[in-house]
C-alpha cells in the first residue's frame, strides 16, 4: 500500500513541474483597406468594388450619409473600379482605376 501512495505521489509530483512554453508572434496581417465614402444623393447606393472583373458588395449607404466603408479581401495597392448603385435602380456613378489604399475618398455625385 505504501509502495503505491508514493508512486502516485511521485507521478503527481512529476506532473506538476516546469513545463516547456513555445511563444511566438501572430502572423502579420495585411493592412485593411477602405473608402470614406459619401453619398450626396437623395436615395440610398450599394457600394461595389470590381477588381478582376467581379463585383464584391461592400454595403449600402443611407442618403445624405458619410461612412467609412472596410472592404475585406482586397489588399492595399489592387487597383479596382468603384461602383455606386442607386436602389431604385436609377443610373449608377463609377470610378475606374483606383488604387487601394488604408483610405480611399469617393463622392457621389
Amino acid at each position: 500500500m505504501r509502495a503505491t501512495f508514493a508512486a502516485v505521489l511521485l507521478f503527481a509530483v512529476a506532473a506538476c513541474g516546469p513545463r516547456q512554453v513555445e511563444v511566438r508572434t501572430a502572423p502579420t496581417q495585411s493592412a485593411d483597406v477602405a473608402i470614406h465614402f459619401t453619398n450626396n444623393l437623395s436615395k440610398a447606393v450599394n457600394v461595389y468594388v470590381n477588381s478582376g472583373g467581379s463585383d464584391l458588395f461592400v454595403r449600402q449607404v443611407a442618403a445624405n450619409t458619410t461612412e467609412h466603408l472596410t472592404v475585406p479581401g482586397i489588399r492595399a495597392g489592387t487597383v479596382v473600379k468603384l461602383k455606386a448603385t442607386p436602389v431604385d435602380g436609377s443610373n449608377g456613378y463609377e470610378r475606374d482605376n483606383v488604387t487601394m489604399t488604408e483610405m480611399v475618398s469617393w463622392r457621389v455625385p
